[in-house]
């Protein structure tokens, strides 16, 4: 019995087999891909391949995700509606299988296109793209809260998840860089490596649209009591417990996703060499695989609150050695990267784990939530490569084409290591205090 497989309490309303749970976390693998490479590698495609000044590149990528503040909760209304008239929301997941489409024009930039018109193309693609994803990512993640299932049991479905997301965001992590051109990257390189992957997206969600299904007719998926709407979302948005989780939220994601924007400037820059790119990715996302069981033990052990701050502070912490840089030598800051990836995978699994929970314990209009929590992600993705291109803008990073080599500033070198660590520190420092204020998981606890 792996510790994915811990027998529910008796308190749970249900036990889900696993081959629905597999099924179900099958659809994170190809989400995994959207969520990763585009952090990972979009900020530097843009300043180091397409020419893009750091100041454009970062407003390129943030631009988007305000759009997202908007369509998100639409798209969570949407799928209230589907889920009120139809019982499920299987047209929603179904359009959202369509990203992978978007994703291979993301890296597809016409040749001719440098600079500001580059630019605008990530851009507008970026949008269409962001718009599928939550098409697909809302219905996904309202499923916990649709399940007859009990406060630990959302917490090993969203294991499950969490296992499988992690395959993906190493997997296209470490094979994204290399499909591209590893060292010598080309735009050819970038569009060869989006259209491989979008492949493998597409297959992965579909399995998840099954699992869904599977799930749903395993834990008897409770109706909806209403179908959303703008009552519905300010319900949601009065929420005290809510509000104090999504605010938490927020800035992990923007910490998060920082420190994926900054890794590729980190290992060239600081490290001097482009290629340790996989390595502290591989750092960064494969502790995730063998320490998300010792998060659930953790989480059965002390609850889904403390577990979640023990990792906030570990994180800050780990952050904090990084902007050292090379004077702590390589294996030290490859550790420090390792701590980073232990504590991702806690704060992965454990907020997405505590939504369930607000919703059962609120209106119950589980896409009104999460479509206001995938929004939420949404910003945080965008505001973490922002805050990272504000950093080497103040330092006065050199932008640059594929193949032309420059030679940075003092400052800019500095900009990226202190980007890379003290910001990441603080901002997750902000977030530990912020979910201090959630107080809804001793109760959560108690009565499931």
């Amino acid at each position: 019995m792996t510790g994915l497989d811990q027998q529910p309490t008796s308190a749970d309303a249900a036990a889900l087999p696993r081959g629905p749970l597999l099924g179900f976390a099958a659809g994170s693998l190809g989400m995994g891909i959207w969520v990763t490479v585009p952090g990972l590698l979009l900020l530097y495609f843009l300043t180091d391949v397409l020419a893009v000044a750091p100041w454009l590149a970062g407003l390129a990528l943030l631009l988007p995700k305000v759009a997202d503040v908007l369509l998100h909760p639409w798209v969570g209304h949407r799928c209230d509606v589907e889920q009120a008239r139809r019982g499920d929301r299987r047209r929603l997941l179904l359009l959202g299988c369509a990203l992978p489409v978007a994703f291979a024009a993301l890296f597809a930039v016409p040749g001719g296109l440098t600079g500001a018109p580059a630019a605008a193309w990530v851009a507008v693609l970026f949008v269409a793209g962001n718009l599928l994803f939550a098409a697909y990512q809302v219905p996904y993640l309202a499923t916990p809260a649709d399940l007859r299932i009990g406060y630990h049991e959302r917490t090993r479905l969203m294991a499950f998840r969490m296992v499988v997301l992690t395959l993906g965001i190493l997997v296209s992590g470490l094979l994204a860089p290399l499909l591209a051109g590893g060292d010598a990257a080309t735009r050819g390189g970038y569009q060869r490596m989006g259209v491989l992957l979008a492949a493998g997206m597409l297959a992965a969600m579909l399995v998840g649209v099954a699992g869904i299904a599977r799930l749903r007719r395993a834990a008897a998926a409770s109706a909806a009591p209403h179908a959303g709407g703008w009552r519905a979302l300010a319900a949601a948005l009065r929420d005290r417990q809510f509000r104090w989780l999504v605010a938490a939220y927020l800035a992990m994601s923007t910490t998060t996703h920082l420190v994926l924007a900054g890794v590729p400037y980190y290992a060239e820059y600081e490290l001097g060499r482009p290629g340790l790119t996989t390595v502290l990715v591989a750092a960064f996302v494969a502790p995730a695989l063998l320490v998300t069981p010792g998060w659930l033990a953790v989480a059965r052990r002390v609850g889904k609150q403390r577990a979640l701050l023990g990792a906030q502070g570990a994180f800050a912490a780990g952050s904090l050695v990084l902007a050292v840089g090379r004077p702590a030598g390589l294996p030290v800051l490859v550790a420090a990267v390792a701590v980073l990836g232990v504590a991702f995978a806690g704060m992965q699994l454990l907020p997405f784990s505590m939504v369930p929970d607000v919703i059962r314990a609120g209106t119950g209009a589980a896409g009104t939530y999460t479509g206001v929590w995938t929004a939420t992600e949404a910003t945080g993705a965008a505001l973490g490569p922002w805050a990272y291109a504000l950093c080497l803008a103040a330092g006065g990073f050199v932008a640059s084409t594929a193949g032309q080599s420059v030679t940075q500033p003092d400052a800019a070198l500095d900009a990226i290591r202190w980007g890379f660590g003290l910001l990441p520190a603080a901002a997750m420092l902000a977030a530990l205090l912020l979910q201090r204020r959630y107080t809804l998981d001793r109760t959560a606890r108690a009565g499931n």
